[in-house]
């Protein structure tokens, strides 16, 4: 049939687009490559939106938690993801956890009985020079299409090992052991926040950093390089004791000011520096430079808080390493996650460098909704920057450093700070009764 939109790959991303569209009467066809003889590595089924890792949504509690909060707003926008979740639910405490078969059949039957849409497997090999589509075709993007997207952004290449560094939270960080300033700070500036390590300290460090349990490659990932630009801090660790020391650990000109002493009134030069980098521009989350990593998550949580000032550190992201595709969305995508050099095309889940299966799920409706829009003439109108949805959003189309973007989780350091007068313990409420009432209004007025 004639269609209204192309979206092309039908993973969770690529399934809720087409929902949102297809529910408002809106002619959709939807290629997916697995069941035309073309299967990805990893995937094992050619059911539609199939869960190829974890079987986790991670936490439902939307009182507390960043990612329950995006369930909750999923499920307000009549999500079909959320819907098939909730029919193949399976126990798992606090978390959503689901029967993945069960998940993926539920998808699929919903699409299958909408008059508007038509699911074909087929392969696409290059991006449509015309006609509205959507791509969602995840991480795992087939070479052939990952090349024309490649010659339409500039991008050499889309697919690498990317080791991403943690994230911490601003106030989980001992001010009264780190201190802030820049390399040769002489006051103008003071851009890190330096955690400071003695000889020993230091040497501790290294001895954990090669004896921690590393993630293991995949057969089918066994040839892709790592990006050169995000080596594993460990794999640095492994061409000599003192080569983190002249590398993101490098001490010089950083001038310990609580080791002050009238003999040395500019403090003293540690043995190594950990330095952290803000991370978004609410200052709420800070990455740590040059801290890509393969560890394991409980390997990286207990060596990371040896280092001083991150004792009661708190995550907003732990490292992790991974084959790869995605675009440096904050320069390439505008607002509405269109490529700004071909407007016609939208992207949406992973590809945009959101990370996990909620999020990728969360881009997909937005896209799909800011699709809808553009067809029927309307104006679209985003979410607040207060909900999880618009923090998403924001963080994906403009809020992250086009430089350092990398994939991230939603968490409430993209979210705008809560009152200064509100406290600590309260903080987490705080967010997510603000962004209750935020997309209650939204939803009002849109």
């Amino acid at each position: 049939m004639a269609y209204d939109i192309h979206i092309i790959g039908g993973g969770l991303a690529g399934s809720e687009a087409a929902w949102q569209l297809a529910k408002r009467g809106l002619k959709v066809r939807l290629s997916e490559m697995r069941g035309s003889g073309d299967m990805s590595p990893a995937h094992q089924t050619t059911g539609l939106a199939e869960l190829v890792c974890s079987n986790s949504f991670r936490s439902d509690d939307h009182e507390k938690n960043a990612v329950g909060l995006l369930h909750h707003e999923m499920r307000q926008l009549d999500s079909l993801v959320m819907a098939a979740a909730a029919k193949a639910e399976v126990p798992a405490g606090s978390a959503l956890a689901v029967d993945r078969d069960v998940f993926s059949a539920e998808v699929e039957a919903a699409l299958a009985a909408q008059p508007t849409l038509e699911v074909v497997r087929e392969r696409i090999d290059t991006l449509p020079a015309a006609g509205l589509t959507i791509i969602a075709t995840g991480p795992l993007t087939a070479a052939a299409l990952a090349g024309s997207i490649g010659q339409a952004t500039g991008a050499d290449s889309l697919a690498f090992f990317d080791a991403i560094a943690p994230i911490v939270y601003r106030d989980s960080i001992d001010m009264d052991i780190c201190w802030m300033a820049s390399r040769w700070d002489k006051g103008e500036t003071k851009d890190y926040i330096n955690c400071p390590m003695t000889r020993e300290q230091y040497l501790a460090f290294h001895a954990g950093l090669m004896a921690g349990e590393k993630t293991e490659f995949r057969e089918w990932e066994a040839n892709t390089p790592y990006f050169e630009g995000c080596m594993p801090i460990e794999v640095m660790a492994e061409r000599g004791v003192d080569t983190l020391r002249f590398g993101p650990m490098k001490p010089v000109g950083l001038d310990n000011p609580h080791e002050a002493t009238p003999e040395f009134p500019g403090g003293r030069w540690p043995h190594a520096v950990v330095q952290l980098r803000q991370d978004n521009k609410l200052g709420t989350i800070w990455n740590m430079v040059g801290f890509q990593t393969k560890l394991k998550h409980a390997e990286q949580v207990r060596l990371f808080r040896t280092i001083p000032g991150l004792e009661n550190a708190e995550f907003a992201r732990l490292g992790g390493l991974h084959r790869n595709t995605f675009l440096n969305s904050p320069e390439l995508l505008d607002r509405q996650l269109r490529l700004k050099s071909a407007p016609h095309i939208r992207f949406a889940g992973q590809v945009t460098g959101c990370e996990g299966y909620v999020e990728s799920s969360a881009v997909g409706l937005m896209a799909g909704l800011m699709a809808a829009a553009e067809i029927s003439g309307t104006p679209w109108t985003p979410p607040p920057r207060t909900t999880a949805l618009g923090a998403l959003l924001s963080h994906i189309t403009g809020d992250a450093e086009a430089d350092s973007y990398q994939p991230m989780n939603i968490n409430f350091g993209l979210f705008p700070p809560p009152p200064a007068e509100v406290k600590k313990k309260q903080r987490k409420e705080a967010y997510t009764a603000r962004a209750k009432q935020d997309l209650a209004g939204w939803l009002t007025a849109v």
